[in-house]
């Protein structure tokens, strides 16, 4: 299977921060922020691996600065590191005052999505192939990126082995 570059997966989005996505504080609902940032890593998944995808984990969103009304916010999604059937994603959502042209990274995440065959079944991914400056460092740290997840998966499956499927209603 021949490695691809960053570069064929990368997926920019923009979109006006809209009235009915702002909260109390007059800043757009992170909830919102975070599907569309889930939406734009998948097409970049999908980008690499021309197959289907499913979201296997949400490492980290981190909301660095508020995103105001009057922002546009533009996502930028690529692949940074590969597993056997893994792919991580890492996104960053820029918020662009449109009336200062003021630009400021707003968040960042990372994000992790299996292929999955006709059948279902993980299947195995092409090999990425950084080019610039920052998708070296992104795919250098991401086999850390990778080991933590795992331990992180293994310690949400032991505790869901000690939580009740209790019926608080009844």
């Amino acid at each position: 299977m021949e490695a691809k570059t960053v570069k064929e997966s990368r997926v920019i989005r923009t979109d006006l921060v809209m009235p009915n996505e702002t909260n109390n504080h007059n800043t757009m609902f992170g909830g919102i922020l975070m599907r569309n940032i889930d939406a734009n890593s998948a097409i970049a998944a999908r980008r690499h691996c021309r197959t289907d995808v499913v979201t296997a984990s949400t490492d980290s969103v981190d909301f660095l600065v508020p995103i105001k009304p009057t922002d546009s916010v533009c996502l930028e999604s690529f692949v940074t590191w590969t597993g056997r059937s893994s792919i991580e994603v890492f996104t960053k959502a820029i918020a662009e005052d449109l009336n200062t042209g003021q630009r400021r990274i707003a968040a960042t995440a990372f994000l992790t999505f299996v292929s999955i065959s006709p059948e279902g079944k993980p299947q195995q991914v092409p090999q990425i192939l950084p080019e610039t400056e920052e998708e070296k460092k992104l795919h250098e740290t991401g086999a850390v990126r990778a080991e933590l997840r795992k331990t992180r998966r293994n310690q949400a499956k032991e505790l869901a082995s000690y939580i009740s499927l209790s019926k608080p209603w009844e």
